[in-house]
């Protein structure tokens, strides 16, 4: 344990030590270094974010997590921590803005769907209403609902005469991820749920679409997304580009 613990220190000291020595060789911080040679994208975004959480300045490491529309600010101060004019270096408020609105963003979107997730469906609000209804109309246009409590349900995947409980895993992230998925993208999401019908297939569309929003979901949370945010997403990720990702999950 001692011999680990002194290694630790050996590398980080040496690592420091490097980036020093480079720094007084090239004339640019590690965050220059980033920008002008990677291009734009996962492995940029990923680079700065791993610099900034691994510096020795609190201010840097709690850059990644200010406010959105703190984020010109933080660059100001990172340009001044870090003495780089910004005048003779433009480009690179520019980039680590991009960077930074994507770090920043993700961590919103984190939160936005978790609020979602967190929301249970009411069948007392209109809106809850008016979403499950819509999600009817965009996969059966054909085939009127009788009644709002009904054995229709199970005809797009639901295990009971009303979908409001299999919604109590993921809450209204749920619907709202398979309503997106029926409106994005109508004919697919009705071939989808046509297959599922098949004998050879035989699955329940609705309880699937939940489990699938479970799994992006959790890729999400842990991070596993980010390299696909990045690469997608040129600002911030937002909600719907999570919906996309589930759509493509289907």
């Amino acid at each position: 344990m001692f011999v680990q613990v002194c290694l630790y220190f050996y590398c980080k000291c040496l690592w420091r030590c490097l980036k020093f020595m480079v720094r007084k060789l090239t004339g640019q911080c590690e965050l220059q270094r980033i920008c002008y040679n990677t291009k734009p994208g996962a492995a940029r975004t990923m680079k700065i974010e791993a610099s900034l959480k691994g510096s020795k300045s609190k201010r840097l490491q709690t850059s990644v997590s200010v406010h959105p529309d703190a984020i010109e600010k933080t660059i100001d101060d990172i340009m001044e921590l870090k003495r780089i004019n910004p005048d003779i270096n433009p480009q690179l408020g520019v980039s680590l803005q991009a960077c930074l609105l994507q770090i920043v963003g993700y961590r919103s979107l984190i939160a936005e769907v978790e609020k979602l997730r967190r929301e249970p469906y009411d069948s007392e609000n209109p809106q809850h209403e008016e979403m499950l209804l819509k999600l009817w109309k965009c996969l059966k246009p054909n085939s009127p609902l009788k009644a709002r409590i009904s054995k229709q349900w199970c005809e797009i995947g639901f295990q009971g005469d009303d979908p409001k409980t299999d919604f109590r895993g993921m809450g209204l992230l749920g619907l709202y991820n398979l309503v997106y998925f029926a409106e994005w993208d109508t004919e697919i999401a009705q071939q989808v749920l046509s297959d599922s019908l098949q004998p050879k297939y035989s699955y329940s569309f609705a309880i699937v679409g939940i489990n699938i929003t479970d799994l992006a979901y959790n890729l999400l949370v842990s991070g596993a997304l980010k390299t696909h945010f990045y690469n997608v997403a040129p600002e911030a990720p937002t909600l719907t580009h999570f919906q996309q990702t589930f759509c493509k999950l289907q």
